[in-house]
């Protein structure tokens, strides 16, 4: 067997991604009956941050702990990635002492340059591009109130960012119909827009993307690497704010989610991210169960490492 990885949701066929979601469910089943695995025992897991984080962070460690394994942090401060030291040696090195590398970075290209050379699995905890961690909370989410997303529509309103992106590839693997709302020039990647053509739907009218949703999802409009232009893009996404009057225009029963931090009165309103409809809190929690069930696949989907 070679070494899996997971830097997007294309890394995985639609079979695992709905086993992954299937065990991420039985996991936390599990938890909550105090039934712990050994899975992790006298292992542990690096996890190298270069940006800053909350959940990505605790439900790592959270879910390394609770493998009976041990968690490494590493901020730019703490490790010689951070004085210069090549990628390349740093997944060497890394891979000789421990087996697993979670990664949480700006460019994507770092986190595939990490894989490249990693001879353990490379976990994206984010990157600029993409966030598919998240994306199986989400998807964990939504089929634990709702059961498969497959046929059903969402929408995405505001920025087409790196959650955006893991959006799209999770509407291509598990066949759904994504509508995504955001001002002309904040589109998602054209790349993977021609990628994901026939599971996306493109307006700039969000009223028009949330119409008869099952879920409803944004994000923050000033994400990490764009907080000095808050105040612009707060002009820029005026309009595109879910309020009651949107979600009201979606289908009755409709979720709506956000991947925090969130500021309301901002991307959300209070009434919405607090009210009935948010499921906003099980999506958090559900990092840790679905990053566990990741965890799992790929360290018994990938051979031994030769020390």
């Amino acid at each position: 067997m070679s070494i899996r990885h997971f830097l997007s949701l294309m890394d995985l066929t639609t079979a695992e991604i709905r086993l992954i979601i299937s065990r991420a469910i039985e996991l936390k089943a599990e938890l909550r009956l105090g039934t712990f695995s050994t899975l992790m025992q006298n292992q542990s897991a690096v996890l190298v941050f270069e940006k800053s984080s909350t959940r990505t962070r605790v439900s790592f460690e959270t879910g390394v702990t609770q493998f009976s394994g041990n968690s490494i942090f590493l901020a730019p401060s703490d490790s010689h990635l951070g004085r210069g030291e090549p990628i390349e040696d740093t997944a060497q090195v890394l891979s000789r002492m421990a087996s697993l590398i979670v990664m949480r970075t700006g460019p994507h290209e770092r986190i595939e340059k990490m894989a490249q050379y990693a001879t353990v699995p490379v976990i994206n905890g984010l990157s600029d591009f993409n966030h598919p961690c998240q994306l199986l909370a989400d998807i964990q989410t939504f089929t634990e109130h709702r059961g498969d997303i497959r046929g059903r529509k969402a929408a995405w309103i505001g920025d087409g960012n790196n959650v955006c992106h893991s959006w799209m590839n999770a509407a291509r693997q598990l066949d759904f119909e994504l509508h995504i709302a955001t001002p002309k020039d904040h589109r998602p990647d054209q790349n993977l827009i021609k990628d994901c053509s026939n599971n996306i739907v493109l307006t700039e009218d969000p009223k028009a993307a949330a119409k008869d949703a099952a879920l409803v999802v944004t994000d923050t409009w000033s994400g990490m690497g764009h907080e000095k232009e808050k105040e612009t893009r707060e002009k820029i996404f005026e309009g595109y704010c879910v309020d009651e009057n949107l979600m009201s225009v979606a289908a009755k029963n409709a979720l709506f989610m956000h991947c925090l931090p969130a500021y309301r009165g901002s991307e959300v309103t209070a009434g919405v991210i607090d009210g009935a409809q948010s499921v906003i809190w099980d999506e958090a929690e559900n990092r840790l169960h679905a990053q566990k069930a990741l965890m799992e696949f790929l360290l018994t989907n990938s051979h031994d490492k030769q020390l």
